[in-house]
C-alpha cells in the first residue's frame, strides 16, 4: 500500500531531523506554527523541555495593533514581540524550526523580525 504522506510531512521530518543533530548544542528552538487566520511562535529549550518565550497574533497586545493575523504585517509583529521576550529571559542564541513550513512568505518574514529584534540564527 502507498504511503500518503504529503510534502508539508516529508519538509518536516525532514527539517526535525536535522535538528535533532543541531540541539544538543544547549541552544533553545524557534518553532514556527501558521495557519490561515493566525501565526504562533514560540521560544522552547529542549534540554528543560519547556516554552521560554511565545507570542502569537491571539495576544491581546498584538491583535489591537493589527487589522488582519494571516499577513505578513503581522508575523513582522509577532517576530518582533517573541525576540523581545527571548531576549528579556536571557536567551540570545536560537535554532529556527520552520517546521514543514517553506521559508517564504510570512515565516520568512517572522524569522526577518526577530533577527533584526537581537536573535542570533
Amino acid at each position: 500500500m502507498a504511503s500518503h504522506e504529503t510534502s508539508f510531512d516529508r519538509r518536516k521530518r525532514r527539517v526535525r531531523a536535522h535538528l535533532k543533530r543541531v540541539v544538543g548544542v544547549g541552544r533553545a528552538r524557534l518553532s514556527v506554527h501558521r495557519s490561515n487566520q493566525h501565526i504562533y511562535a514560540q521560544i522552547i529549550d529542549d534540554a528543560k523541555g519547556m516554552t521560554v518565550a511565545s507570542a502569537s497574533t491571539l495576544d491581546p497586545e498584538i491583535r489591537a495593533s493589527i487589522k488582519n493575523g494571516g499577513n505578513k504585517d503581522a508575523a513582522l509583529v509577532v517576530g518582533r514581540l517573541v525576540a523581545q521576550r527571548a531576549i528579556k529571559s536571557g536567551i540570545k542564541d536560537v535554532i529556527f524550526d520552520r517546521g514543514g513550513y517553506v521559508y517564504h512568505g510570512r515565516v520568512a518574514s517572522l524569522a526577518d523580525a526577530a533577527r533584526e529584534s537581537g536573535l542570533n540564527f
